[in-house]
């Protein structure tokens, strides 16, 4: 009686470890679907303007409240779409990181709405030793004559004309990862429509410098140039006043008019054999 009492109690121990046992995996099952998502991510490093396919992206499990906005949960809605920054292996794929739906690969798919690309000649000087790298920001300076002669002479000034200008490539590289200066012949730059008018007028009316600057500083001065006065820390020389024209001094000559005759009242006077006329 006692050891069927005991076998009873055993087998009841035994379901009742086997249901918690199920109960705890159905459990733990549901609490890990409802915590996770599924998130797309990229299996291998991605240039900017390069578009994807599915070979490059692939699913994975991300925490349901750490995953980013703009992420995507189907890898085959990425299919053809351009990046427009740099992503690293196992990155996620943001929405804010591609380009417009219809968009085609190359430099013309990460510049921004409104804006030109245009490209300058340059060396290692003007090129800041090639430390000017895509996604970094210049000012652009330009040497050439001032426009208005000082003392019957023509100065040079150096002006800067454009400021935070974003670099997009170096000659044909637009890789931003990379910091190790690059010496090339050519720079593109993003700019407004206005900016490249101005920009093609100072490449034509004299020589371009670009100036590398912090990339969070948003602040433009405005100042007035430097010419060789300025330089050199010498007033200009005062122009010469304009010598004031002597008056001209007319003489005016009126022709005489004759006296008009004055009627008087004359009467002969005989004295003798001789005469004479007296008028009074």
């Amino acid at each position: 009686m006692k050891n069927s009492r005991a076998l009873i109690m055993l087998v009841m121990a035994m379901l009742a470890g086997l249901a918690a046992v199920v109960f705890a995996s159905r459990w733990l099952m549901n609490t890990s679907s409802h915590s996770t998502t599924t998130v797309a991510v990229v299996t291998e490093d991605v240039n900017l303007g390069q578009p994807l396919n599915t070979n490059m992206v692939r699913t994975v499990s991300w925490p349901t409240a750490s995953v980013p906005p703009g992420a995507f949960t189907d890898a085959k809605a990425l299919d053809g779409r351009v990046v427009r920054t740099t992503l690293s292996r196992g990155e996620p794929v943001l929405e804010s990181k591609l380009a417009p739906l219809g968009t085609k690969g190359g430099l013309s798919a990460v510049i921004n709405p409104g804006d030109r690309a245009i490209t300058v000649r340059v060396n290692d000087v003007i090129g800041v030793a090639g430390f000017a790298l895509p996604g970094n920001y210049v000012d652009v300076i330009v040497n050439t004559q001032e426009p208005q002669a000082k003392n019957d002479q023509q100065q040079s000034i150096s002006k800067i004309v454009l400021e935070k200008i974003l670099v997009l490539a170096v000659a044909q590289q637009v890789s931003r990862d990379d910091t190790q200066p690059k010496v090339v012949n050519a720079v593109t730059l993003e700019v407004t429509p206005d900016q490249a008018e101005k920009l093609d007028l100072a490449r034509s009316v004299g020589t371009l410098s670009l100036v590398l600057r912090n990339q969070v500083d948003k602040d433009t001065l405005d100042t007035n140039g430097a010419t060789k006065f300025t330089l050199l820390g010498t007033p200009a020389a005062p122009a010469s006043a304009p010598v004031a024209a002597k008056p001209v001094t007319r003489v005016v000559r009126y022709a005489a008019r004759p006296a008009a005759p004055v009627k008087r009242d004359c009467v002969g006077v005989l004295s003798g054999v001789m005469g004479s006329v007296e008028c009074f």
